[in-house]
């Protein structure tokens, strides 16, 4: 099982806070009919399930906060992320790690249990932090979902990921499109001192939104 402790960093008023984000995700789920899956790919597809309910939940706690329409639109995409990751985990027989969809805040991962109450959590302190947690959301997402294509070689898993890919890119540029709208400049969170890392997150800001996300089904 994949044991790669991702730390994000949170910044709350001066302060860093890294949580751990991967550890121990998924692990031991009991399958049944996924003799052609290995065991990397059955932990992501039900890492990201509840990965995207993660993302899901958060948007619509803080969107009422501060009646920012942008968190509820965006919840709605990531309800369509957790369905397409259902379907894949309907498909191959998992044991689907979200229990009630309707249960906001509740993850069967411990990690993304705390990690949920810790983005919530600097999301209330204003409008400004509420948006830079969405973006940060956008960017683990990123990563997480690149790393879960480069362990398939299945045509079905990976077209579904790369739907989430694309929708988690024009995600984060909407969420920066509403930072940067006061005249700030949106700086990577997740690795701030990687040059790579940041490229690649102003290459995905500075280019326009992508029409096309939907996950095609093979």
């Amino acid at each position: 099982m994949l044991k790669r402790v991702l730390k994000i960093v949170l910044v709350t008023v001066a302060i860093l806070v890294m949580m751990p984000l991967h550890a121990g995700k998924g692990g031991g789920w009991s399958t049944v009919g996924t003799a052609r899956l290995t065991d990397i790919e059955i932990e992501y597809i039900t890492f990201m399930r509840e990965e995207e309910k993660l993302a899901r939940d958060v948007y619509i706690t803080l969107g009422p906060a501060w009646g920012q329409t942008i968190f509820g639109n965006i919840a709605t995409s990531e309800q369509q992320h957790m369905d397409a990751m259902k379907t894949l985990i309907e498909k191959y027989g998992l044991i689907d790690p979200v229990v009630d969809e309707n249960d906001v805040g509740s993850f069967v991962n411990d990690e993304l249990d705390e990690l949920y109450s810790v983005l919530v959590k600097r999301g209330e302190q204003s409008p400004y932090q509420a948006l830079m947690v969405g973006a940060l959301i956008e960017e683990v997402d990123m990563e997480d979902i690149q790393l879960a294509i480069d362990a398939t070689n299945r045509k079905d898993i990976k077209a579904v990921y790369e739907g989430l890919l694309c929708g988690s890119r024009n995600h984060l540029r909407a969420f920066v499109a509403q930072i940067e709208s006061d005249g700030l400049v949106y700086e990577s969170q997740l690795y701030p001192d990687d040059a790579e890392w940041t490229a690649f997150i102003e290459s995905v800001i500075n280019s326009p939104m992508e029409r096309t996300c939907g996950a095609r089904r093979r």
